[in-house]
């Protein structure tokens, strides 16, 4: 069960590194980075102890699928995946929100919504809904993006703007990507049978001053689906919908009195558990893609990205 934990590179014209909650950031000279994608799990913003085999390459893989198929629409970082867990690109200046838009009354929503709450990050949800229930028009929930270990924050457009985070034309443009992305994501997804139920975009500006789609898109991690088959049987019933996404997993923390809050303990994941998550996002990545998963060589990860970039930059 070789998992990538963590990679100590030193790359050819590199300035400096960055590690986030499941990636690692190589910034080089000539605006260039290389994002490494471990097999690192975070769920309600903790990182847990143990690895998931094939996460990262799975991740990345559907990351870069979804980047090609949505490149008419907005401009993204991605220059080449020189191997399956890494992908090279363009520096970007980040806006410091993550553009979170929701198609149903899912995740986050949802428990927000069971505690009485129907105004989440300046947004109204209507009164009368189910868990799972479908908005009546996608909604952008934003969050601040956080440091790794730092819970996200919910926050409106208005606080957006008035903090100065993003310009009020540069969060208009947010909004209009994010929307056409979730629409292009919902059209992908039903061609699969699936339903895209809530997703988040991260944007950045290149040295020209463009926006453009940076990070991860239409991912377990960054993304829920549903079945499309049966949606609306299990709605009916008030039965709970298969989940393609993480969701699985922070279920299973939460049934298991973890939800990252102070004082909590990460509950112990056995052999057989990991084996089981790996296997759900393997499962994940040939529902959402419609390809089989080949699973790359896991004998010595570092080994294989380290021969993989010399031979990209040479």
């Amino acid at each position: 069960m070789n998992t990538l934990m963590e990679t100590h590179f030193q790359l050819p014209g590199q300035l400096s590194k960055y590690t986030g909650k499941v990636r690692e950031v190589y910034y080089l000279e000539n605006d260039i980075l290389v994002m490494i994608a471990t097999d690192r799990l975070s769920a309600f913003d903790v990182v847990m102890p143990k690895g998931i085999p094939f996460k990262g390459q799975i991740l990345n893989q559907i990351a870069t699928q979804m980047m090609k198929a949505t490149e008419d629409i907005v401009p993204n970082w991605l220059i080449a995946t020189p191997d399956p867990n890494v992908a090279i690109g363009q520096l970007c200046e980040p806006f410091k929100v993550e553009m979170v838009i929701r198609g149903y009354l899912s995740g986050h929503a949802a428990r927000e919504y069971a505690k009485g709450i129907r105004i989440l990050c300046g947004v109204t949800m209507p009164e009368g809904m189910k868990e799972n229930d479908r908005f009546p028009k996608p909604i952008i929930t934003p969050a601040t993006k956080a440091e790794m270990g730092d819970h996200d924050e919910d926050i409106s457009e208005e606080a957006i703007i008035a903090r100065g985070i993003v310009s009020a034309d540069d969060y208009a443009q947010l909004v209009s990507y994010t929307h056409s992305l979730f629409q292009r994501g919902t059209e992908l997804a039903a061609k699969q049978g699936l339903i895209l139920v809530d997703t988040k975009y991260e944007f950045g500006k290149n040295k020209d001053g463009q926006i453009v789609l940076i990070d991860e898109i239409h991912t377990p991690d960054s993304s829920r689906f549903f079945y499309a088959d049966g949606y609306q049987k299990l709605q009916d019933r008030g039965e709970p919908q298969k989940q393609l996404s993480k969701e699985f997993v922070r279920q299973w923390l939460i049934s298991n009195n973890f939800q990252g809050l102070e004082g909590q303990s990460v509950p112990t994941m056995t052999d057989a558990y990991i084996q089981s998550v790996s296997d759900r996002y393997i499962e994940l990545y040939e529902n959402i893609t419609g390809k089989l998963f080949a699973k790359a060589d896991t004998h010595n990860i570092m080994e294989r990205i380290q021969s993989n970039l010399v031979s990209y930059f040479s």
